[in-house]
């Protein structure tokens, strides 16, 4: 089992997440209500819907992790799952997700789109953190 497995297996028994269909096509997507949450991109990469806001009030600090690729025109970041404790730090950007979307009433319905990283073309401009 790889660490997308494994992350997918431990977030899927959270009882606020259900499994469900993602927009850009990823084939593991997680969902709180309507929201999608967490998408599953392979073995190593999986992006979470933090939201532009929480990713402004949580940028100093992801900064500092090698593990995260942010977007400058999305509210979800990329996750690589590196080692065990990558999936850790994804628990607790998920936690930060799903305090970020259950604290907008109606977002689903009312905000503009927000595709994940994938769901931008390859000529998006990606904000790269410094490598491991």
């Amino acid at each position: 089992m790889n660490l997308a497995e494994h992350a997918n297996a431990r977030l899927a028994d959270w009882p606020v997440l259900s499994r469900g269909s993602a927009c850009c096509g990823a084939q593991h997507c997680l969902c709180a209500g309507s929201q999608e949450i967490v998408h599953f991109h392979g073995d190593n990469e999986v992006d979470v819907h933090l939201t532009h806001n929480m990713i402004d009030k949580l940028r100093p600090a992801l900064r500092n992790s090698s593990a995260l690729k942010l977007s400058a025109a999305s509210g979800w970041i990329t996750v690589r799952l590196e080692m065990g404790s990558d999936i850790d730090l994804l628990a607790t950007l998920v936690s930060a997700a799903l305090l970020a979307t259950g604290s907008q009433p109606g977002a689903a319905e009312s905000a503009r789109p927000d595709p994940c990283t994938r769901g931008f073309s390859q000529a998006s401009h990606h904000l790269h953190l410094p490598s491991r």
